[in-house]
Protein backbone atom coordinates (compact mmCIF):
# COMPACT_ATOMS: atom_id res chain seq x y z
CA UNK A 1 0.00 0.00 0.00
CA UNK A 2 1.47 3.69 -1.07
CA UNK A 3 -0.28 6.41 0.53
CA UNK A 4 0.90 9.83 2.41
CA UNK A 5 1.84 7.69 5.70
CA UNK A 6 3.73 4.66 4.16
CA UNK A 7 5.72 6.94 2.14
CA UNK A 8 6.79 8.96 4.98
CA UNK A 9 8.12 6.19 6.98
CA UNK A 10 9.75 4.90 3.61
CA UNK A 11 12.19 8.58 4.05
CA UNK A 12 12.05 8.81 7.87
CA UNK A 13 12.83 5.85 10.65
CA UNK A 14 13.37 7.73 13.03
CA UNK A 15 12.47 10.67 15.75
CA UNK A 16 8.80 11.15 14.01
CA UNK A 17 6.36 13.27 16.28
CA UNK A 18 2.29 12.66 15.77
CA UNK A 19 0.24 14.58 17.21
CA UNK A 20 -3.76 14.23 18.46
CA UNK A 21 -6.33 16.40 18.73
CA UNK A 22 -9.94 16.16 18.96
CA UNK A 23 -11.61 17.99 15.87
CA UNK A 24 -14.29 20.58 16.84
CA UNK A 25 -12.05 21.67 20.01
CA UNK A 26 -12.31 23.97 21.04
CA UNK A 27 -14.56 25.35 19.00
CA UNK A 28 -16.36 23.77 15.96
CA UNK A 29 -14.21 25.39 12.86
CA UNK A 30 -10.49 24.99 14.53
CA UNK A 31 -9.82 21.21 13.14
CA UNK A 32 -7.81 23.03 9.85
CA UNK A 33 -6.72 25.54 11.69
CA UNK A 34 -4.94 23.23 14.59
CA UNK A 35 -3.87 20.82 11.10
CA UNK A 36 -2.45 23.96 9.09
CA UNK A 37 -0.36 25.15 12.81
CA UNK A 38 0.88 21.51 13.18
CA UNK A 39 2.12 20.91 9.89
CA UNK A 40 4.19 24.30 10.40
CA UNK A 41 5.10 24.42 13.34
CA UNK A 42 6.89 20.71 12.24
CA UNK A 43 4.54 17.60 13.19
CA UNK A 44 5.35 14.45 11.04
CA UNK A 45 1.60 13.03 11.39
CA UNK A 46 -1.48 14.04 12.90
CA UNK A 47 -4.54 11.88 14.29
CA UNK A 48 -7.44 13.77 14.63
CA UNK A 49 -10.13 12.23 17.00
CA UNK A 50 -13.73 12.05 16.38
CA UNK A 51 -15.11 12.77 19.36
CA UNK A 52 -17.88 9.80 20.98
CA UNK A 53 -19.72 10.20 24.36
CA UNK A 54 -18.71 7.19 26.08
CA UNK A 55 -14.49 7.59 25.23
CA UNK A 56 -13.62 4.69 27.87
CA UNK A 57 -10.01 4.49 27.48
CA UNK A 58 -9.40 8.60 27.30
CA UNK A 59 -8.40 10.35 30.85
CA UNK A 60 -10.12 13.36 31.67
CA UNK A 61 -8.24 15.96 29.28
CA UNK A 62 -9.55 13.82 26.15
CA UNK A 63 -13.12 13.43 27.12
CA UNK A 64 -13.53 16.91 28.28
CA UNK A 65 -12.50 17.96 24.76
CA UNK A 66 -14.57 15.27 23.71
CA UNK A 67 -17.46 16.50 25.43
CA UNK A 68 -17.00 20.35 24.38
CA UNK A 69 -16.74 18.58 20.68
CA UNK A 70 -19.65 16.95 20.91
CA UNK A 71 -21.71 20.24 22.42
CA UNK A 72 -20.10 22.38 19.47
CA UNK A 73 -22.03 20.54 16.98
CA UNK A 74 -19.21 18.15 15.81
CA UNK A 75 -19.94 14.91 14.17
CA UNK A 76 -18.61 12.73 11.63
CA UNK A 77 -21.18 14.24 8.76
CA UNK A 78 -19.86 17.77 9.98
CA UNK A 79 -16.13 16.58 10.08
CA UNK A 80 -15.95 15.18 6.65
CA UNK A 81 -17.59 18.26 5.41
CA UNK A 82 -14.60 20.32 7.28
CA UNK A 83 -12.36 18.15 5.38
CA UNK A 84 -13.11 18.90 1.81
CA UNK A 85 -10.69 21.25 1.34
CA UNK A 86 -7.78 19.26 3.48
CA UNK A 87 -5.26 18.57 0.62
CA UNK A 88 -5.48 21.90 -0.37
CA UNK A 89 -4.63 23.22 2.20
CA UNK A 90 -2.07 20.16 4.38
CA UNK A 91 0.20 18.16 2.72
CA UNK A 92 0.91 15.89 5.93
CA UNK A 93 -0.23 12.15 6.33
CA UNK A 94 -3.53 12.64 8.53
CA UNK A 95 -5.21 9.74 10.62
CA UNK A 96 -8.76 9.90 11.94
CA UNK A 97 -9.40 8.33 15.73
CA UNK A 98 -11.99 7.35 17.19
CA UNK A 99 -14.56 4.68 18.93
CA UNK A 100 -16.37 1.82 16.66
CA UNK A 101 -19.76 3.00 17.75
CA UNK A 102 -19.70 6.09 15.50
CA UNK A 103 -18.26 4.14 12.59
CA UNK A 104 -20.90 1.65 12.78
CA UNK A 105 -23.43 4.11 12.85
CA UNK A 106 -22.19 6.20 9.87
CA UNK A 107 -22.02 2.52 8.12
CA UNK A 108 -18.06 0.99 7.95
CA UNK A 109 -18.50 0.79 3.86
CA UNK A 110 -19.69 4.67 3.53
CA UNK A 111 -16.84 5.77 6.51
CA UNK A 112 -13.94 4.46 4.46
CA UNK A 113 -14.93 5.85 1.19
CA UNK A 114 -15.86 9.43 2.73
CA UNK A 115 -12.76 8.74 5.06
CA UNK A 116 -10.46 8.50 1.51
CA UNK A 117 -12.33 11.33 -0.40
CA UNK A 118 -11.46 13.81 2.43
CA UNK A 119 -7.73 12.75 1.80
CA UNK A 120 -6.90 10.77 4.48
CA UNK A 121 -4.58 7.82 4.78
CA UNK A 122 -5.95 6.47 7.89
CA UNK A 123 -7.92 4.98 10.37
CA UNK A 124 -7.68 4.24 14.37
CA UNK A 125 -10.31 2.46 15.83
CA UNK A 126 -9.51 0.82 19.16
CA UNK A 127 -12.44 -0.98 19.78
CA UNK A 128 -12.48 -2.55 16.60
CA UNK A 129 -11.64 -5.98 17.50
CA UNK A 130 -9.16 -7.64 15.26
CA UNK A 131 -11.00 -10.55 13.93
CA UNK A 132 -13.81 -8.67 12.99
CA UNK A 133 -11.66 -6.36 10.98
CA UNK A 134 -10.36 -8.95 8.71
CA UNK A 135 -13.79 -10.86 8.43
CA UNK A 136 -15.38 -8.01 7.58
CA UNK A 137 -14.06 -4.78 7.14
CA UNK A 138 -10.56 -5.08 5.79
CA UNK A 139 -11.97 -5.27 2.13
CA UNK A 140 -13.33 -1.82 2.83
CA UNK A 141 -10.14 -0.08 3.72
CA UNK A 142 -7.53 -1.95 1.38
CA UNK A 143 -10.01 -0.75 -1.20
CA UNK A 144 -9.69 2.87 -0.19
CA UNK A 145 -6.17 2.60 0.41
CA UNK A 146 -6.65 3.70 4.03
CA UNK A 147 -4.16 2.39 6.62
CA UNK A 148 -6.09 0.35 9.63
CA UNK A 149 -3.53 0.62 12.83
CA UNK A 150 -3.96 -1.62 15.70
CA UNK A 151 -3.12 -1.07 19.28
CA UNK A 152 -0.78 -3.17 21.32
CA UNK A 153 -0.06 -2.77 25.03
CA UNK A 154 2.45 -4.20 27.56
CA UNK A 155 -0.04 -7.36 28.20
CA UNK A 156 -0.07 -8.31 24.30
CA UNK A 157 1.16 -11.44 23.95
CA UNK A 158 3.93 -12.04 21.21
CA UNK A 159 1.83 -13.92 19.41
CA UNK A 160 -1.12 -11.46 19.17
CA UNK A 161 1.50 -8.78 17.98
CA UNK A 162 3.12 -10.52 15.28
CA UNK A 163 -1.13 -11.06 14.34
CA UNK A 164 -1.46 -7.10 13.98
CA UNK A 165 2.40 -6.27 12.75
CA UNK A 166 1.19 -9.34 9.63
CA UNK A 167 -2.21 -7.12 9.20
CA UNK A 168 -0.60 -3.96 9.14
CA UNK A 169 0.19 -1.36 6.95
CA UNK A 170 1.22 2.03 8.10
CA UNK A 171 2.68 1.37 11.89
CA UNK A 172 1.89 -0.18 15.13
CA UNK A 173 0.47 2.21 18.13
CA UNK A 174 2.12 0.68 21.03
CA UNK A 175 0.23 2.41 24.06
CA UNK A 176 3.13 2.69 27.32
CA UNK A 177 1.00 1.10 29.58
CA UNK A 178 -2.44 -0.07 29.81
CA UNK A 179 -3.70 3.26 31.59
CA UNK A 180 -6.39 5.46 30.06
CA UNK A 181 -4.71 8.24 28.06
CA UNK A 182 -2.67 11.17 29.90
CA UNK A 183 -1.08 9.39 32.29
CA UNK A 184 2.81 10.11 32.39
CA UNK A 185 5.11 8.05 30.87
CA UNK A 186 6.97 6.47 33.76
CA UNK A 187 10.41 6.69 31.31
CA UNK A 188 13.06 5.38 34.00
CA UNK A 189 10.78 2.32 35.01
CA UNK A 190 11.82 -1.21 34.78
CA UNK A 191 8.76 -2.74 33.34
CA UNK A 192 8.61 -0.17 30.58
CA UNK A 193 12.15 -1.03 29.96
CA UNK A 194 11.60 -4.83 30.03
CA UNK A 195 8.16 -4.23 27.04
CA UNK A 196 10.58 -1.47 25.06
CA UNK A 197 13.02 -3.92 24.75
CA UNK A 198 10.42 -7.35 24.36
CA UNK A 199 8.92 -5.00 21.25
CA UNK A 200 12.27 -4.07 19.57
CA UNK A 201 13.90 -7.88 19.98
CA UNK A 202 10.21 -8.79 17.81
CA UNK A 203 11.82 -7.03 14.82
CA UNK A 204 8.81 -6.11 13.28
CA UNK A 205 8.45 -5.43 9.72
CA UNK A 206 5.79 -2.68 10.50
CA UNK A 207 7.15 0.91 12.06
CA UNK A 208 6.24 1.50 15.87
CA UNK A 209 4.77 4.64 17.27
CA UNK A 210 4.45 4.85 21.24
CA UNK A 211 1.55 6.45 22.85
CA UNK A 212 0.34 7.21 25.79
CA UNK A 213 1.97 9.43 28.34
CA UNK A 214 4.38 11.38 26.03
CA UNK A 215 4.39 14.92 27.22
CA UNK A 216 7.60 16.48 27.06
CA UNK A 217 11.19 16.00 25.34
CA UNK A 218 12.26 13.67 27.40
CA UNK A 219 8.92 11.25 27.20
CA UNK A 220 9.55 11.90 23.60
CA UNK A 221 13.14 10.94 23.55
CA UNK A 222 13.22 7.96 26.03
CA UNK A 223 10.12 6.33 23.13
CA UNK A 224 11.97 7.42 20.26
CA UNK A 225 14.84 5.45 21.48
CA UNK A 226 12.55 2.35 21.47
CA UNK A 227 10.08 3.09 18.79
CA UNK A 228 10.43 5.14 15.32
CA UNK A 229 8.48 8.07 16.97
CA UNK A 230 5.77 9.03 19.04
CA UNK A 231 2.86 10.35 19.83
CA UNK A 232 1.21 13.02 21.79
CA UNK A 233 -2.31 13.51 22.65
CA UNK A 234 -3.47 14.78 26.12
CA UNK A 235 -0.55 16.96 27.22
CA UNK A 236 -1.00 19.02 23.32
CA UNK A 237 -4.83 19.18 23.86
CA UNK A 238 -4.32 20.45 27.75
CA UNK A 239 -2.65 23.29 25.84
CA UNK A 240 -5.74 24.23 23.88
CA UNK A 241 -7.78 24.40 26.91
CA UNK A 242 -7.58 29.03 27.14
CA UNK A 243 -8.24 28.48 22.98
CA UNK A 244 -6.39 27.69 19.22
CA UNK A 245 -3.20 30.57 19.42
CA UNK A 246 -0.84 29.70 16.39
CA UNK A 247 1.86 31.06 18.63
CA UNK A 248 1.50 28.47 21.30
CA UNK A 249 0.83 25.79 19.22
CA UNK A 250 4.38 26.49 17.05
CA UNK A 251 6.05 26.76 21.16
CA UNK A 252 4.24 23.59 21.73
CA UNK A 253 5.85 21.63 19.27
CA UNK A 254 9.15 23.30 19.72
CA UNK A 255 9.29 22.56 23.07
CA UNK A 256 9.24 19.11 22.05
CA UNK A 257 11.94 18.43 19.03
Amino acid sequence: MNNRLTELFKHKQNNLLSIYFTAGYPELTDTLKIAKALENAGADFLEIGFPYSDPVADGPTIQQSSEVALKNGMSLKVLFEQLKDLRKEINLPIILMGYVNPVLQYGVEKFCTDVAAAGVDGVIVPDLPMYEYEEMYQYYFMRNNLCNIFLITPQSSDERIRKIDALSEGFIYALSSSATTGKNLAVSSDQTNIYFNRLKNLQLKNPLMIGFGISDRESFTKACGTANGAIIGSAFVKSLNEGFDEIRVQEFVKAIL
